[in-house]
């Protein structure tokens, strides 16, 4: 199998990084491209194709009645760890976009969060991809597990 060329989000990651505060440099790029992402300072701590983290951290603002990290918070960290990977992962001749998400919530997130979005090469294909994704807390401990689905297309061609 060849090995395509890095998609731009990949490349530009990979480039950023090199330099120090790499991750949050790239991370604050990100979340200009989709702003609603910045409501939760995320940080992009690693990206290969194909896998996503992203790490949520644990102050105030995201904070639920009970003093943990809000659900939602944490959905917006798996939804961005999803699409950063999605985005640094799919083939060239390929489009993707999101359809749902089904989520369970495990256990409370008393913690820093660090959240996860894993599929396989062989996983980008036309149809319906479900992304699994997982939230864990500092200790290890799975809080929010579930996917989110996305529509795989064909890109039209250019004219």
């Amino acid at each position: 199998m060849t090995q395509q060329k890095p998609t731009k989000v990949m490349a530009l990651y990979n480039k950023v990084t090199r330099y120090p505060f790499g991750n949050k440099i790239f991370s604050i790029m990100v979340s200009r491209m989709a702003p609603y992402f910045g409501t939760i300072k995320p940080l992009i701590t690693e990206l290969k194709p194909n896998y996503c983290e992203c790490f949520v951290k644990k102050r105030h603002a995201v904070h639920n009645h009970i003093k943990t990290v809000h659900v939602i918070a944490i959905c917006n960290g798996l939804e961005m760890a999803m699409g950063v990977m999605a985005e640094a992962s799919i083939p060239h001749h390929l489009r993707w976009i999101p359809k749902g998400m089904s989520l369970d919530y495990t256990a409370k997130a008393g913690s820093d969060i660090r959240c996860v979005a894993e599929v396989t090469p062989e996983d980008w294909v036309e149809g319906d991809l479900l992304v699994p994704v997982t939230a864990y807390d500092d200790q290890g401990v799975i809080v929010v597990k579930g996917h989110i689905k996305l529509w795989i297309s064909a890109k039209p061609p250019k004219s």
